[in-house]
């Protein structure tokens, strides 16, 4: 199982991005798929949740900014994130769960700063 971040980056305060999450090697339809965040001294923490059937759920740093999305035709998950915020950034990582299973990314680097 692979999952591949990418879309990460600096960007000013306010601006945009939107991160992408490649899986493969797994049958990513069966899949809750999240994006958590890790600043440095600060414990991982969840960001956004789309389950297999599409329901979303954020945390409430992110409601209103943040947008999780996926797309089971091309094993992506993705989140668009605006209005960012110094606060955000962190190392970004996809994960899939399913039942007891969790795979990881790498993570991406999100810095906002001007």
């Amino acid at each position: 199982v692979q999952l591949v971040e990418s879309g990460g980056g600096l960007v000013q305060p306010g601006g945009s991005l939107r991160l992408s999450c490649a899986a493969s090697g797994l049958t990513f339809e069966g899949y809750d798929m999240s994006w958590y965040r890790q600043a440095p001294g600060n414990e991982r923490e969840l960001v956004a949740q789309i389950s297999r059937i599409g329901s979303t759920r954020y945390a409430d740093s992110v409601k209103g900014r943040f947008t999780i999305s996926r797309d089971n035709a091309k094993n992506t998950v993705y989140l668009q994130m605006n209005s960012l915020k110094p606060e955000d950034t962190a190392v970004y990582y996809c994960n899939a769960k399913f039942f007891q299973t969790r795979y990881w990314g790498q993570g991406t680097q999100v810095t906002v700063s001007s």
